[in-house]
């Protein structure tokens, strides 16, 4: 009987050989690959280029450009006109210069155009509407905030991503540490069960140990075999995580288990961290400051609707391709062509309908900001109370099972010295089993807690 007390022991003791004979794919190992080759990484990482892009079509505007005119018309073998115009235009960050040559000819020029070789170099500024900012700053302005925004939707793209990559791994983890301890239940009821067969034909145990070994195996074998659909429905949500650098989806070969340590770790949760993380670095929050920003440059570009518009040009004219030659007092009062343009709608209304509607649409998402920060705080509170929560659970089941585990051995010393039952041994080794599988459900939860914590206050990385 020392035997069967050896066996009993062991099963909490015994060495797990289903994790000595597999490869440990490393949590961070899983991840970085997660981070490096997923598709939605990559999609995620195209939201920066995406948002330069357009930056790069803002600052477009501000090009400058070459423009050539050549027009000519003969008539009845009249010469009528030669129109021969380059100009080159700078856009300023308020107003644009002008340059240009012409070279002009024919019997019927208008009246406005020089005749021959001349040159212009001019200005053109707006005093009113349009001095503080107009489309092209505007949407200069807007594809910069842009940037930050896309940043932010890739930290929310990344943060969705590893949330659902670090729940498959840790469910990966606990489908495998029951498949183990499943393993080696019935490898203990397996031994036992010869032991009892033996002492069965010598006469030291009552044939019915031998029914009562054997049905408590076949009910580990069946657990056993639940563990194992389940340990494959893991793998194959991991697999959807597994990628190469080629963007080829690949699977995780049959030889490669989890790190079940990582229930190991030592974790906590900072309520008053978390909540502050929460309001400055949650990227799903930073999208809506970023997006009232966006909306903060259109107020002030429909502001610009309010204001008449007053523009003035102002040109330096000369007789031929050096617009500065004999450049002096005479030269810019007598060759200059300027002029102002002004125009003012009498009710604004467009302008006031604009404006208007351009402060409401920065009030609604003020107010889906706030909605949101408040929605994501509670957030935070109900997992950290989760999280405390299954901290003070698994305390409990660790303690149930050192006394379960003791209650155990008690009634094998028992059973050895005719005092109980193999019936009583297994309902005792049952009640072990069910405070062990409990642990590690809850040590599963725990660790969605930490990751759903994280994942809220946008920090999980």
């Amino acid at each position: 009987m020392k035997i069967l007390i050896t066996v009993f022991c062991s099963l909490f003791f015994c060495v797990n050989v289903f994790a000595q004979e597999k490869k440990i794919l490393k949590q961070e190992d899983f991840i970085a690959k997660v981070k490096a080759h997923h598709p939605l990484a990559r999609v995620a990482n195209i939201q920066i280029e995406k948002a330069n892009a357009n930056l790069m079509m803002a600052k477009g505007a501000f090009d400058p450009s070459i423009s050539v005119d050549l027009t000519s018309k003969v008539f009845d073998k009249k010469n009528y006109y030669n129109y021969n115009q380059a100009e080159l235009k700078i856009p300023l960050p308020i107003g644009d210069v002008k340059t240009g040559v012409e070279n002009n000819s024919g019997l019927f020029l208008d009246n406005e155009i020089s005749s021959g070789r001349s040159s212009y170099a001019g200005i053109e500024i707006p005093l009113v509407k349009g001095l503080l900012i107009d489309k092209r700053r505007a949407f200069l302005q807007q594809a910069k905030i842009a940037i930050q925004q896309n940043e932010a939707q890739q930290k929310v793209m990344l943060n969705e991503l590893l949330l659902e990559a670090y729940i498959a791994y840790n469910q990966w983890v606990g489908a495998a540490k029951l498949y183990s301890v499943y393993s080696n239940y019935v490898q203990i009821s397996s031994n036992r069960l010869r032991l009892v067969k033996t002492g069965v034909v010598n006469g030291d145990r009552p044939a019915m140990d031998s029914t009562e070994a054997i049905t408590q195996l076949q009910n580990f074998e069946m657990l056993q075999a639940d563990a194992s659909v389940k340990l494959t429905s893991a793998i194959l949500a991991i697999n959807n995580f597994v990628w190469d650098e080629k963007g080829v989806a690949q699977n995780i070969d049959d030889d490669v288990m989890p790190d079940v340590t990582v229930f190991n770790n030592k974790t906590n949760a900072e309520l008053n961290i978390l909540l502050q993380n929460n309001s400055t670095q949650n990227p799903l929050l930073q999208q809506y400051k970023f997006k009232i920003d966006v909306l903060e440059v259109e107020r002030k570009l429909k502001y610009q609707n309010l204001l008449p518009t007053v523009n003035v040009r102002a040109n330096l004219l000369n007789n031929n391709y050096f617009v500065g030659k004999n450049f002096g007092a005479s030269l810019l009062e007598n060759n200059n062509k300027w002029g102002i343009a002004v125009k003012i709608p009498l009710r604004f209304r467009e302008g006031r309908g604009a404006y208007k509607l351009a402060k409401l649409k920065i009030a609604e998402s003020a107010l889906e900001l706030t909605q949101k920060t408040q929605e994501l705080n509670n957030k935070v509170k109900d997992y950290t109370n989760q999280f405390l929560f299954l901290q003070k659970q698994i305390q409990i089941a660790n303690d149930a099972f050192v006394n379960f585990n003791s209650l155990l051995k008690n009634e094998i010393l028992r059973f050895n010295n005719g005092e109980s039952s193999l019936f009583l041994v297994n309902a005792r080794e049952n009640k072990v089993l069910e405070i062990e599988q409990k642990i590690i459900e809850l040590q599963v939860k725990l660790v969605k807690a930490k990751y759903y914590l994280e994942w809220v206050s946008g920090t999980i990385k």
